[in-house]
C-alpha cells in the first residue's frame, strides 16, 4: 500500500541545497524494502541526487547552470515574473522535478556520497512544497 503526503521546505536562496536530512526527519517509519518518490510541486525549482560531502560541488553546479541559462536573456519572451523566471523554468526542466530512492532495511539506500538536492533557481523563490510517496 502506498502512502503519500506533502511536506513544506523552508525558504532557501538560489542555489543547490542538501535537503536529505530534512526529508528524512519528516518521514514515518519506512518499510523494510520499497521505494521513496519525491516530487517538487513547482516549475522554477528542481530535485536531483549528487555529492553530499564537498559544498564546492553545489557551488559549481550553481555557477554552471547560471552560465548555461543566464537570467534575462534577450531572446526570452516570458518576462512578466522577473528576469530570473524563464531561466528558472528551463533549469528546472533540465534537472527534473523528482527523484526515486530505494529503501533497504528501513532506511534510504543512498550511496555513501549521495544526497538529495533542492535546486532553487529563483532569487526570490518561496518555500517549496514536496509530495512524498512511499511504496
Amino acid at each position: 500500500m502506498a502512502t503519500t503526503f506533502d511536506i513544506q521546505l523552508p525558504h532557501y536562496p538560489r542555489g543547490f541545497h542538501l535537503i536529505t536530512r530534512y526529508i528524512e526527519q519528516q518521514l514515518p517509519n519506512l518499510p523494510e524494502h520499497g521505494l521513496l518518490f519525491v516530487f517538487i510541486k513547482h516549475t522554477s525549482a528542481g530535485l536531483t541526487i549528487n555529492e553530499n560531502a564537498d559544498p564546492d560541488v553545489r557551488q559549481d553546479f550553481n555557477s554552471f547552470f547560471n552560465r548555461l541559462v543566464p537570467d534575462a536573456a534577450p531572446y526570452f519572451i516570458h518576462t512578466l515574473e522577473g528576469p530570473d523566471d524563464m531561466s528558472a523554468h528551463i533549469k528546472s526542466s533540465l534537472v527534473g522535478s523528482s527523484v526515486t530512492i530505494p529503501i533497504k532495511n528501513h532506511r534510504l539506500n543512498l550511496g555513501t556520497w549521495q544526497g538529495i538536492y533542492l535546486c532553487e533557481f529563483r532569487d526570490g523563490g518561496d518555500s517549496r512544497k514536496l509530495s512524498i510517496t512511499i511504496v
